[in-house]
């Protein structure tokens, strides 16, 4: 589930742990408004779903079944079933009212799409032709994040790719600062208003949950089993990797 929602700065919490993410997409004017705030805070979404299609085509059939882990708002999804007609997916997320919103957005669409309420132990056992996970594993603290990059290389093919991207940036304190304070301005470029993204960016900057480096990052796919990981994105905080499920 992505990080930024449409509520409204007085309800804006400091809390950006998954179950208080959930608890806020619970909120039927967070849900409505979801669209505005990706778009605002990550630069180049859009192509960041593009690239992640292009990827998994590298090792994905034409009939291929992806895996979408934190599939809530149907974004990522609606691209990649319009770039691959013969592709079939099974989105999974913890919020009901998310996975509604997704089946809204995908509308014929989601005929090829299974939908599952929960969590990465509630997705189907596979084996799948690629996995992807899209502004989600930040909101995980190190162990849980290596615990459930595992389970999706568990149900991947020998050699499926994965696509994941979420927050990272170098940990030193003038750096996270600096690349922080980018992320609030591009937003602010973007059509945010300014008092919301500094609220977010003091939110990002007090969950170190969220603000592992690259390097980081790198390693704890390498610790879930998958090889050859490269990163191919990077947009200010954000990174993006893909990597491969080894032969265990």
């Amino acid at each position: 589930m992505p990080a930024e929602d449409a509520m409204s700065e007085n309800a804006m919490p400091e809390d950006v742990s998954m179950e208080a993410i959930v608890a806020r997409f619970s909120d039927p004017e967070a849900v409505a408004g979801y669209d505005e705030g990706p778009v605002r805070y990550v630069p180049g979404l859009a192509d960041l779903h593009r690239m992640t299609g292009v990827l998994l085509a590298e090792r994905a059939p034409h009939d291929g079944r992806i895996l979408v882990l934190g599939a809530g708002g149907g974004m990522e999804l609606k691209a990649l079933a319009e770039a691959h007609p013969g592709w079939r997916f099974v989105g999974v997320d913890p919020a009901p009212a998310m996975l509604d919103l997704a089946k809204r957005k995908l509308g014929p669409l989601g005929d090829r799409v299974e939908f599952v309420h929960g969590y990465i132990d509630d997705a189907p056992a596979g084996p799948f032709d690629g996995a992807v996970c899209l502004l989600t594993l930040h909101f995980l603290d190190v162990p849980e994040r290596t615990r459930t990059a595992a389970e999706i290389r568990r149900r991947l093919k020998p050699g499926a790719p994965l696509v994941a991207a979420h927050v990272s940036c170098p940990e030193g304190k003038d750096e996270r600062d600096r690349w922080l304070s980018r992320y609030a301005a591009f937003a602010i470029a973007a059509g945010e208003e300014p008092e919301r993204a500094e609220k977010w960016r003091s939110v990002t900057s007090a969950n170190r949950n969220l603000m592992l480096s690259p390097e980081k990052n790198t390693a704890i796919l390498e610790a879930a089993g998958f090889r050859d990981v490269a990163q191919f994105y990077a947009a200010f905080t954000w990174r993006g990797w893909v990597a491969y499920a080894s032969r265990w």
